[in-house]
């Protein structure tokens, strides 16, 4: 399978279909980022060595140009020494490192021109895959959000308020006839509470009737 076929077949738009229809889609999500991941770093590797052999074509035809303009130079050394076998062979050879710099750099042209078009859809799988990150977070959010609507509803579908109005009622009930126990106890209390009192009260007042009885009596006799 090519390196760029996740690329090719796995755009933005048939991916969000996919997910529609995933039982679980933060699962599938996860496995599409594993896929793309894993088919970046090879995509990765194969453009590396692209611009490797971009780079050494590049050195090649760079070091024939530089010999080239050296065998120039020395032809023109030469024929100015009068050393016409001398200007001979630098000519010749100038001439075969002309050929060599023509191949290299038509082979140089082809590979930057291949390694180009790799780095652009280098580029575009990391942000196919950016993007992609940052859609599983928004994912999630709604995921999540969507369960925790669906356990309400569940509870929401087992609740009636009609029974609850009547469990309330009953409580209201309840709350009223121990208030009114409470109340009549209290009452109770301060009744018992106040005959005790009258009686105790009736007994100091006896006791000090007797004593004043018996003083007077006292002095009624002297």
């Amino acid at each position: 399978m090519s390196i760029f076929k996740r690329l090719r077949d796995l755009t933005l738009s048939n991916i969000n279909a996919i997910i529609d229809k995933a039982e679980d889609p933060i699962k599938m999500t996860d496995q599409y980022i594993r896929d793309m991941t894993e088919d970046l770093e090879d995509a990765e590797k194969a453009v590396a060595a692209q611009i490797a052999i971009e780079k050494k074509f590049k050195q090649l035809y760079e070091e024939q140009e530089a010999l080239v303009n050296k065998r120039t130079q020395q032809a023109h050394t030469a024929a100015q020494a009068g050393n016409v076998d001398l200007a001979r062979r630098a000519l010749e050879e100038k001439k075969i490192a002309e050929g060599k710099l023509t191949e290299y750099k038509t082979s140089y042209d082809q590979n930057k021109a291949s390694a180009d078009n790799l780095r652009a859809k280098l580029e575009e799988m990391r942000k196919q895959l950016n993007q992609m990150k940052s859609k599983r977070e928004t994912l999630v959010a709604r995921y999540n959000a969507a369960k925790a609507q669906t356990e309400i509803n569940k509870a929401m579908s087992g609740f009636s308020s009609d029974s609850a109005t009547a469990g309330l009622k009953r409580m209201e009930e309840k709350m009223l006839q121990a208030e009114a126990q409470a109340e009549a106890s209290n009452e109770m209390s301060a009744r018992d509470k106040s005959l005790d009192e009258e009686f105790e009260k009736l007994n100091k007042d006896q006791g000090v009737e007797d004593e004043l009885a018996a003083l007077m009596k006292q002095y009624e006799k002297q």
